[in-house]
This record gives structure tokens, C-alpha cells and sequence, in this order.
């Protein structure tokens, strides 16, 4: 049998990280298995579905690294197919019209929350006559159409994460609504779960790999198959990501969409590292750094946790900051010069550039942090106040001078550390102060603050542009 797998994301909304890390899993089954991962693009809900956010989660799994076997499907252009199944079980008696108002129904779940009963469908129109059917056509009214759950049934399956598996019939709630109200001699636009059985069935898919917010959905689409005569797939519940509190991650809890991480500066290789560690534990002897193909070589659901996967910024950041240090210089221009133009920077000598990436790349958590770090290469920094608090230190003034005027005298633009070293040495003598003051000073001069990368590196690079002797005279 080929193993396919598949993610079927709604575009109402951009590629959330829940959706992103069932992607992950998916594909690392699919490529351990030397199957295939598919996508199908659940459209069918007119109002909210958008082009822009299909485009939004295709760019997003591409720069995931996530790739796929074939042309996406899109559901909405299956619809025949589906009221073709609905009608199909109508046919057999398998499902029958409703004719139930939503005021019946809300009157019905009130009286059930009023006796304590959990709500539910009481089938009342399970077995209508063809008279009574009749008579609430002639009352002009609409139907939805419903699947028979049997109360008695038993539904089990195992499942590759949380092992046998078994619900009640009497558990779902009621009869199924497979397809939304309608003229009494239309089929409505067919729901989720009738729709995602037709779809998995014709697309072959032989594992459905999904979160564990599905499980009960999972057991009302297990007697969908059965009703069909489809074969059924076999099933994989995920834990869910969960907030520090414990709950759900949701938008409240902020960044949740990919494009938001990918903003912030964080790496699709981090990003991806970090979402499979996100419910699965690598085997033995494995580090938690590695590749999307990495893992797939070793990647089994045996290794799948149960419990919920607790979102952990600080687990992220590191990998995201082991990614960036592991890059060359060529590969942090790569990523960090199109966000130096978007903010009217522009580098033009490359070796100076490369030389500022080489600088810079030892110190960045995230990628945004080659922005904040650079600035002060190609701007004017204001004067922070611990920076200010450093120039008014006693000597600082006149060591900054003596320095200056030891550069204007014979002006600094190499990279030449053993001169650099002499400079602040003879300056801090002139001066009469240690050394640390005149360096903590020159600092403050260069940068408006005191914390920075390697001194005598960014006096180097500020020098090649002969803004460090500018600098030095604003300080004054």
C-alpha cells in the first residue's frame, strides 16, 4: 500500500501553527514512508474563505520546506460529488429530511440544559410519515438532511498515536446534519464531515493525520465510510500546542500565524525544528537540532505524546539563534539586506557589508535582531542614558579627545587591531585615565550606549566610512 497523507487547511483565516505543525507531521510521515503528502483547500465556506488566504498557507508550507506530491484539490469544485453521496444515502434510507425550525431546536436545547440533560438532536423527525413531511412542505418550510446515528452502535478504531479507540453512537449528539437547510426538494450545501469522507475516499488517502480536536469527529465520520461503503483510513489524533497556562493557543496568546513568525525573524528551519519537537520525542542519541529530512529518516508515531505540547519561547529562540550562528556571512546577507533596504539602508561595499554580517552574526536570537543591531552602522544613534552617564564620568571627555585628536591627525581606516590598541593605549595615557574608561567612552561615543558587539571591530567598520571621528566630535 502507498502511504498518502494529506492537510486540509481552510482559507479563512492565514496558516495558523496548529495547522503548520499537522503539516509537519504529515510530511514526515509521508517521506519516511516513501508515500505521498497531499493538500485539499476546504473552500466551502463562501463567506470567509479567501484567495488571498490560500495563497497566504501555500507560501507558508513552501517556506517551511514542506513540499507536495500533487496539485492541490479544491473542495468547493467537488460539491457534485458530495450531494451525489448525500443523495446516495438518502436513497438507502441511511438519511431522511428535517424540517425542525432553529427556534424548535433552540427551544429543544433550552428544555434539555434546564433538566440538566447535555444537548442534543432527539431525532424528532427520524420517522416521518409522507403526510407529515407533506404538510411542512405545504408550510413552505426548509430541511436539513441528517445522517441515522444508531444510538446502540459501538465505534472503534485504533489509532496510531492513542492506541484502541472506542465512542457510544449514543455519544454524538444526536442524528448527524450532513447537508444545511434547503427548499424541502433540494439537497443544501453538504458539511465538514460528510465532505471530508468523500474527499479522503477519492483522493486514496490512506492516513488521516490530524489534531486531537478531531476525535469525535473522527468516530461520526468512521459510520460515514461504513454508510458509503468507502474504505476506511487509518487514524492519527496529535496532541494539541498549548499556552504556558495550559489552554489551547489561540490568537489571544498572540503570535500564532506563521507569516507573524516569519516577520519576527525567525527561520523556517528553527521554526520547523522546533514544531516537530512540539508533541514528539526524539530517539536516543539524536540532538534536538536538526534538519525536516533528519527527522523523517527517524520519524515513527510511536514517538508521539499523548499530553498536549506546552509552546515554549525560550526552546524556540535557541534553536532559531543556533540556526543563524551556524550561517556564513553570504547566507546572513542573504536574509538580513532586504530588511536593511526596507529601512533605506543600503551597503555599498559588499566586503564591508560582509564584514558587518560577520560582525553582527554571533549575537542574533532572531533575524529582526540584524536590523536593531545594525542600525547604529547606518545611522546616527541617539545618546542612551547609560551612555550619556559614561561621558560625564571624570576622564572621559578628555581621553575622547585625545583620541580624536590623534585621528585627525592621522585618520584610522583599516582594520588593524594592533594600531587600534595603541591608539586607545596612548590617548588614555595623554589623558590620564585607564584604559577600561576611554573604552567604555568610546563605546558610548559610537554607539549612544554601552552595550554593543566587539569594540574595536565596530570602531573598524565605522571607521572605513569615517563616521567614528563624527562621533566622537558629537560626543564632545
Amino acid at each position: 500500500m502507498t502511504v498518502r497523507v494529506r492537510l486540509a487547511p481552510s482559507p479563512t483565516g492565514t496558516l495558523h501553527i496548529g495547522t503548520a505543525r499537522t503539516a509537519v507531521f504529515n510530511w514526515l510521515f509521508a517521506r519516511h514512508q516513501n508515500g505521498q503528502f497531499l493538500l485539499r483547500i476546504e473552500d466551502t465556506d463562501k463567506e470567509r474563505s479567501k484567495p488571498e488566504f490560500t495563497q497566504n498557507i501555500l507560501d507558508g508550507l513552501q517556506w517551511l520546506g514542506l513540499d507536495w506530491d500533487e496539485e492541490p484539490v479544491i473542495q468547493s469544485e467537488r460539491i457534485e460529488s458530495h450531494r451525489q453521496a448525500i443523495s446516495q444515502l438518502l436513497d438507502q434510507g441511511l438519511a431522511y429530511r428535517c424540517y425542525a425550525s432553529e427556534q424548535e431546536l433552540d427551544a429543544m436545547r433550552e428544555a434539555q440544559k434546564a433538566s440538566g440533560k447535555p444537548p442534543r438532536y432527539d431525532n424528532r423527525h427520524r420517522h416521518l410519515s409522507a403526510e407529515q413531511e407533506e404538510a411542512y412542505r405545504a408550510e413552505g418550510r426548509e430541511a436539513v438532511i441528517r445522517f441515522r446515528i444508531d444510538d446502540e452502535a459501538t465505534i472503534a478504531w485504533t489509532d496510531m498515536v492513542r492506541g484502541p479507540m472506542q465512542w457510544r453512537g449514543a455519544d454524538l449528539g444526536g442524528d448527524m446534519v450532513i447537508a444545511r437547510r434547503a427548499p424541502a426538494n433540494t439537497v443544501g450545501d453538504p458539511l465538514y464531515n460528510l465532505v471530508v469522507v468523500v474527499d479522503d475516499a477519492a483522493m486514496a488517502i490512506s492516513h488521516v493525520i490530524r489534531g486531537e480536536d478531531h476525535i469525535a469527529n473522527t468516530a461520526k465520520q468512521l459510520l460515514l465510510y461504513q454508510a458509503l461503503g468507502l474504505t476506511c483510513p487509518t487514524f492519527a489524533h496529535t496532541p494539541l500546542i498549548l499556552n504556558p497556562e495550559g489552554r489551547k493557543l489561540s490568537k489571544r496568546d498572540g503570535v500564532t500565524s506563521i507569516g507573524d513568525f516569519q516577520a519576527m525573524g525567525y527561520t523556517a528551519e528553527a521554526l520547523a525544528n522546533y514544531m516537530t519537537l512540539l508533541g514528539w520525542s526524539v530517539p536516543e542519541g539524536m540532538e534536538e537540532r536538526f534538519t525536516l529530512r533528519e527527522a523523517a529518516d527517524v520519524f515513527s508515531f510511536d514517538r508521539v505524546n499523548k499530553a498536549g505540547a506546552k509552546f515554549d519561547w525560550d526552546k524556540l529562540n535557541w534553536l532559531n539563534a543556533q540556526v543563524l550562528h551556524g550561517c556564513s556571512p553570504d547566507e546572513l546577507l542573504e536574509v538580513l539586506e532586504p530588511r536593511w533596504r526596507q529601512q533605506g539602508w543600503v551597503a555599498s561595499d559588499p566586503v564591508w557589508a560582509n564584514d558587518l554580517a560577520v560582525l553582527l552574526g554571533p549575537s542574533l536570537t532572531l533575524i529582526e535582531d540584524g536590523v536593531t543591531q545594525a542600525q547604529p552602522f547606518f545611522e546616527e544613534p541617539p545618546l542612551e542614558e547609560d551612555g550619556l552617564k559614561q561621558l560625564e564620568q571624570a576622564g572621559a571627555r578628555p581621553a575622547l579627545q585625545a583620541l580624536l585628536s590623534a585621528l585627525e591627525l592621522n585618520p584610522w581606516d583599516g582594520l588593524d587591531v594592533e594600531r587600534a590598541q595603541t591608539l586607545l593605549k596612548e590617548a588614555a595615557a595623554t589623558a590620564d585615565v585607564k584604559k577600561g574608561v576611554l573604552m567604555k567612552s568610546l563605546r558610548a561615543a559610537l554607539l549612544g550606549r554601552l552595550q554593543g558587539p566587539d569594540l574595536i571591530t565596530t570602531w573598524a567598520l565605522l571607521a572605513r566610512l569615517g563616521n567614528d571621528r563624527q562621533r566622537l566630535r558629537r560626543s564632545l
